[in-house]
């Protein structure tokens, strides 16, 4: 099943760069940029992929093992 996921993207035009940066609010540190409109958008779709199949790869796919483990516990005399 596959889900439809909404994003904001905050466009900002650069005038050093000439152009637009595509910030996608939603997922912290993913961005883009582009010379028009549209491409920065496009670009920002293709950051947004690669953003989520990167958090993909590190996701933990098993259950952190359990270990049972003696404790010395030393009471301090008063």
């Amino acid at each position: 099943m596959t889900k439809n996921l909404s994003y904001l993207i905050k466009l900002t035009y650069d005038k050093s760069y000439k152009g637009y940066v595509a910030d996608v609010v939603n997922l912290y540190g993913c961005m883009s940029q582009g010379k028009s409109k549209d491409e920065a958008i496009l670009n920002a779709k293709k950051a947004i992929k690669a953003y989520m199949e990167a958090i993909e790869k590190t996701e933990i796919k098993k259950p952190l093992s359990r270990e049972v483990v003696d404790v010395p516990i030393n009471f301090a005399s008063s």
